[in-house]
């Protein structure tokens, strides 16, 4: 595993690698060749709506889907910082591809994780991955503003597991999936209800997917609903069941950092695809009132590109922190999900101010249906809808700093 510079889109980045994330699989995995390919039916599968199924297909080919899996049982053997690098590059070509198999990823990299801790579920879902199973996640929910440590779907205790009744939206890899992570609430004690964590495969009785997707952006993802209609978990397939509210349990700690990362990670990618292409443009467009040549020389143009510079590199260092912290073991204690959300926000705000000084840049002909850039501008608008929103994350922050109980009233 090496890491070789990949220069940048545009002529105009005078062969910087600034842009580039720092990618340890090997060129033939994630190929220019391959990542062209992407790029090429990008637009095709927005246009329709329809998943990429070439581009997984590809994924798979390549070992990709199983990045974070030791080698020992057929993966890549990568860790947090790497997947997270080759999900952000992926990104830059085809972003509904990335978003829609960081869901996959960020289970697969639990499982790692768990079982390089020694816990006992971490194999299973390593063992459903190289089976060749697709894993999507089933967190997303009507009526429940408080991700994960809530749940509007409701969990049943019966002999031998439980039954699963609620619908799941938001659901990426919708034509695809094989098996749904996911969280439902046992209210049977009102006093102390539990939040149950497991898997249903997808072929199983009262599992169904309604085709709803049909969005402004990421439409490629087909994100569909799932409906749980009395669905039985069994006990085997539980990853965890813990208190209702904020929970410091391993298993569901490890989860939000590699998935916020992974998602983080793929709206820096647009960002960075963005500002390659509003360079381009500069060196390239031309205005009879700049006798100077090309918009390049505009001053306030010179501004903005150094603006989208100044709010990726600051997104970039925050959230490549985060991932390297958490893959050198550093010891953040209960202050981890103050650093994953803050990295989460600041990732979400940084691509979408990014993407919107592109289209500033590039004018009219960035809103016009068939440029790549108008494209862009709808796939990151869904960065603020991921776990932690806008205010979920300047509530916990808040409460963590202020020294305030997250597990009492929230108010």
């Amino acid at each position: 595993m090496h890491h070789t510079a990949r220069p940048a889109d545009s002529s105009g980045m005078n062969e910087t690698t600034v842009l580039d994330p720092q990618l340890s699989p090997t060129p033939a995995i994630l190929s220019d060749e391959r990542l062209a390919r992407f790029r090429d039916r990008a637009a095709a599968h927005d246009a329709s709506g329809v998943y990429p199924h070439d581009d997984l297909a590809e994924l798979r080919t390549s070992g990709w889907l199983l990045a974070p899996v030791p080698v020992e049982l057929g993966g890549l053997g990568l860790n947090l910082a790497e997947v997270a690098a080759g999900q952000r590059l992926i990104a830059r070509f085809a972003p509904a591809t990335a978003l829609s198999t960081s869901m996959h990823l960020y289970w697969v990299g639990l499982g790692a994780d768990l079982a390089r801790f020694g816990h006992p579920f971490g194999q299973r879902i390593l063992d459903w991955a190289t089976s060749g199973e697709i894993l999507a996640s089933g967190h997303g929910e009507a009526g429940n503003d408080i991700p994960i440590a809530l749940s509007t779907t409701m969990a049943e205790r019966v002999p031998g597991g439980w039954r699963i009744h609620g619908r799941k939206l938001f659901g990426s890899l919708g034509p695809v999936w094989d098996r749904l992570g996911f969280h439902a609430m046992d209210m049977t004690d009102p006093v102390a209800p539990v939040v149950v964590h497991g898997f249903v495969a997808r072929q199983a009785a009262g599992v169904d997917v309604i085709a709803t997707w049909d969005a402004q952006g990421m439409r490629a993802t087909e994100s569909h609903d799932t409906v749980l209609d009395g669905a039985y978990l069994s006990d085997a397939d539980v990853l965890t069941v813990v208190p209702a509210g904020p929970s410091d349990d391993p298993a569901v700690g490890v989860m939000a950092i590699w998935a916020l990362t992974l998602i983080s990670n793929v709206y820096l990618g647009i960002a960075e695809r963005a500002m390659e292409l509003a360079i381009e443009h500069c060196h390239r467009a031309t205005s009879i009132a700049l006798p100077a040549g090309t918009v390049a020389h505009h001053p306030l143009v010179q501004a903005r590109v150094a603006e989208m510079h100044l709010e990726l590199a600051a997104a970039q260092a925050q959230l490549d922190r985060l991932a390297a912290d958490w893959v050198s073991g550093a010891d953040h204690g209960p202050a981890w999900p103050i650093h994953i959300f803050a990295a989460k926000w600041r990732s979400a705000t940084a691509a979408i101010r990014v993407v919107d000084l592109a289209c500033d840049v590039v004018g009219g002909t960035s809103f016009r249906r068939g440029n790549e850039l108008e494209r862009l501008s709808r796939d990151v608008r869904a960065a603020r809808f991921h776990p932690g929103t806008d205010a979920f994350t300047h509530e916990t922050i808040g409460k963590a700093l202020l020294g305030i109980d997250p597990t009492g009233p929230r108010w």
